[in-house]
């Protein structure tokens, strides 16, 4: 057997299995448009100041949570993004081509909040949940203070 026609498909499959898109540049979007038309609900976060109801647009797609909020110039009090992962994986967040400071908090399966993080406009470092999540919830910055959510609080309707 010729060597070539041997090692030729074995290097095209490695090449093939190991050229994978970075998580940090899966993250972008070509439009430079927001996306509409997105599912929303309404969740509850028990705080210790009572429950507090948010609207939420539902990121369940690939496509849908790689876009997130980019392109958005405003996010009222009240509303957020939820970002729903099909298992409980560490998450990173960046926040290129978003132009709005806002709050994240990492959610595990049960709906208990783990972490709370801000986020800075155009800020391109990464931030990590500190363990696995299946949820993020991006709202306006300082929000979570505002209503006196903190990590340890459950979210219910997830």
């Amino acid at each position: 057997m010729n060597f070539k026609k041997l090692c030729c498909p074995v290097f095209l499959v490695f090449t093939l299995c190991t050229c994978r898109i970075q998580p940090s540049e899966s993250r972008t979007s070509q439009t430079g448009k927001p996306q509409t038309g997105l599912e929303t609900s309404v969740i509850t976060i028990n705080s210790a100041g009572g429950p507090v109801s948010l609207t939420v647009e539902l990121a369940r797609t690939e496509t849908q949570r790689n876009t997130g909020l980019m392109y958005r110039t405003e996010l009222e009090d009240g509303k957020g993004m939820l970002f729903i992962f099909e298992r409980d994986q560490v998450l990173s967040f960046w926040m290129k081509n978003t132009f709005i400071p806002l709050s994240i908090a990492y959610i595990s399966y049960d709906g208990t909040i783990i972490d709370i993080r801000n986020m800075y406009p155009h800020d391109t470092s990464s931030v990590h949940s500190s363990r696995s999540v299946r949820y993020a919830l991006e709202v306006p910055q300082g929000w979570f203070a505002k209503t006196g959510i903190n990590a340890g609080n459950k979210v219910s309707g997830l």
